[in-house]
């Protein structure tokens, strides 16, 4: 993995620098009552309508309007003091109470009535469903006191724990081990070419780039949000000359491929995504694809299939082959990659012990930036693993308590430093599939517990290996991390108020879903079904999972990705291969991958061969204007929706 070629391109595009600033101020603060307040219930709205918010847009547009303000009042934003826009945008947009409206959904959901699950969703997630706050669609109610407690608790917790074990991993394998991060660069270009633009002189290729990707951004989206958004207001249906999310095309293929979900999903920034993404892990998805669109009409025909029936659309395919086959199997795949992953490691552990590693680096970090001590971390992680098996233990007094402490402090590092190293090696996330799964239906089985609360407790099983690559992005830019630990303080307040009082406005517009908000409309029933089945394994009798697990698919799962790595290693293929089919096998609604491979093969073979090694830095500088642009048409139809939809609410 350290030879492969593309990943080496990735890896050599910023160097490590030498000098560090906090670039914490006063802008920065106001950037965060900015983002809360302003770029968050665009995003919210966004998400329910088309699926995407606008986190990579608000980023930039919080830091252009800063740069903009900075250059009239004759002064600058520094490198770092845009990071910081950039990383508290990221964090103030991940709504919390999100998750409560979809939470309130759940507990009315026609899938938890179909599976009998209604009456045991416990009420610390959200109120019964004959409360008088969901008719009301209201948080501002008694009934969801207790659920809004447990969220800002666990919010404060998880604030405090990203600086435990992945601060602490990120010494291990930056400092020490000195691993290279390859994909850690590719986030850290976009936030320089802002940095270049506050200079009088745009000389610079970033801002040009970044300047072409916003004016597609802004033209693609006008015709893909503000058209339809804008138009719901006038007519009694919305005008889409793109279909959202999807143009629906199985009913038109069942008869030639059968147990098939097809469609194309024409959204212009695929393209821009499949540029960025290293090639061949797109090619991998798109031979997974394939291999699907060729396997799923054999199996239909042998019968394993046999949930499918034709006139089903996309949603009912992959729910009824998932529930057949694909889950089964992707529990095998998921655990071929973890072997992977695991073999992975202690083969580059064993070869690093021929190299220079101190150790003594572990405790003497660069100079500048913003470390703090090592044990610290440590004793940050173990806190706030006890703080979760302490919630855990309140919320499901039934459920064995030791499995908490074996989640949070055995099975989380164990995976953690694993995902670390292959994040630092091939810029590859590892997981064991279904082991939290696994473990509440051993606790049920041998333990005698029934019930479904245990799927909703905090339960301290995390991958903070991921963390490391956030971390080294910080690094790359130039930031302290003391900046970054003020900036959480700061921001965390103004997201949990905004999260609410936005939250609230949204719900009280329309029903969620609704047609108001297709996509909500057209994929939450799904994620309801597949959500709601794996939670029957918990109750007493033959639930629904244990009908849809088979041992044999799992089985032939590991087994075939175990052989596709052995073949494309015999072979001397990217290693990234293994990992795209894996993704593409793993039927999700697969209609962005035509888009995706189109963005790919563009890269690769027309604007690298007219660039060269430039193009790898030009590819997301152009999707982070891109992402802009999209953001700008869509936060301005939002703001058309919400005034309009507003007044209609007013009793005059």
């Amino acid at each position: 993995m350290y030879d492969d070629k593309e990943l080496k391109e990735y890896r050599d595009l910023l160097p490590t620098p030498d000098h560090f600033e906090e670039g914490f101020d006063w802008k920065t603060i106001i950037g965060a009552i900015f983002i809360g307040f302003l770029m968050m219930p665009g995003s919210m709205y966004l998400q329910l309508v088309i699926g995407q918010g606008i986190g990579p847009a608000a980023r930039w547009v919080t830091i252009i309007l800063f740069a903009e303000v900075a250059k009239r009042a004759h002064s600058e934003l520094k490198q770092q003091e845009i990071f910081l826009l950039y990383y508290m945008a990221g964090a103030a947009l991940a709504s919390p109470f999100s998750g409560l409206l979809w939470n309130q959904y759940l507990v009315q959901s026609d899938a938890a009535r179909m599976l009998g699950l209604t009456e045991y969703i416990p009420t610390w997630i959200a109120p019964a469903s004959d409360s008088l706050s969901l008719v009301e669609r209201s948080f501002l109610h008694r009934d969801w006191l207790i659920p809004i407690l447990l969220l800002v608790g666990s919010q404060i917790i998880q604030r405090i724990d990203h600086f435990g074990l992945g601060y602490a991993l990120y010494r291990i394998t930056s400092d020490v081990e000195k691993l290279p991060f390859p994909m850690a660069p590719v986030a850290a270009l976009g936030t320089m070419a802002l940095a270049e633009s506050t200079e009088e002189k745009k000389t610079s290729w970033k801002w040009r780039v970044f300047s072409i990707g916003g004016v597609i951004g802004l033209v693609f989206g006008a015709v893909y949000v503000l058209i339809p958004i804008v138009s719901s207001l006038i007519f009694t249906e919305p005008i889409r000359l793109i279909p959202i999310p999807w143009v629906e095309l199985t009913s038109h293929t069942e008869d030639i491929l059968p147990a098939v979900a097809t469609g194309i999903q024409l959204d212009l920034g695929l393209v821009f995504i499949g540029m960025v993404i290293p090639f061949w892990a797109v090619i991998g998805g798109l031979i997974g694809l394939v291999i699907t669109i060729v396997l799923n009409p054999i199996l239909y025909s042998q019968g394993i299939l046999h949930r499918w029936h034709p006139g089903m659309a996309t949603v009912d395919t992959v729910f009824a082959n998932n529930f057949d086959f694909y889950m089964s199997f992707g529990i095998g795949l998921g655990l071929a990659i973890g072997c992977i992953g695991i073999w992975s490691v202690v083969h580059s552990f064993r070869q690093a012990k021929d190299e220079n590693t101190s150790w003594q680096d572990l405790f003497n970090p660069p100079k500048g930036r913003g470390d703090f001590n090592f044990w610290i971390s440590i004793a940050i992680y173990v806190f706030s693993t006890l703080a979760y098996v302490y919630l855990c233990v309140l919320l499901v007094p039934n459920f064995p308590w030791i499995f908490f402490l074996a989640y949070g402090f055995i099975y989380t590092p164990v995976i953690s430093y694993i995902t670390a190293r292959m994040e630092g090696i091939a810029g590859q996330f590892v997981s064991l599939p279904l082991v939290r799964e696994a473990s509440f239906i051993a606790g049920a089985r041998y333990f005698g517990y029934q019930g479904i609360e245990i799927w909703y407790a905090p339960i301290p099983i995390h991958n903070y290996g991921e963390a490391t690559v956030q971390f080294r992005q910080i690094e790359l830019t130039g930031t302290s991390i003391r900046g970054i630990i003020k900036a959480e303080i700061i921001v965390f307040p103004i997201v949990m108020i905004a999260s609410l009082l936005f939250s609230q406005f949204i719900w009280r517009l329309a029903p969620i879903p609704s047609s108001s908000y297709p996509y909500a409309q057209e994929l939450w029933h799904l994620q309801a079904l597949n959500t709601l089945l794996m939670q029957t394994s918990t109750l007493e009798g033959n639930s629904l999972f244990y009908q849809a697990l088979n041992g044999t698919t799992v089985f032939a799962g590991l087994t075939f990705g175990i052989v596709m790595y052995g073949v494309l290693s015999l072979f001397g293929l990217p290693v990234l291969l293994i990992y795209g089919v894996v993704r593409g096998l793993g039927q999700s609604t697969p209609h962005g991958m035509i888009l995706e491979v189109a963005g790919a093969l563009l890269g690769r073979y027309y604007f690298y061969k007219r660039y060269g090694k430039m193009w790898r830095q030009y590819a997301p500088v152009l999707l982070a204007g891109f992402s802009c642009g999209m953001g700008l048409t869509g936060m301005f139809a939002m703001g058309f929706a919400l005034i309009a939809k507003s007044l209609g609410h007013m009793a005059y």
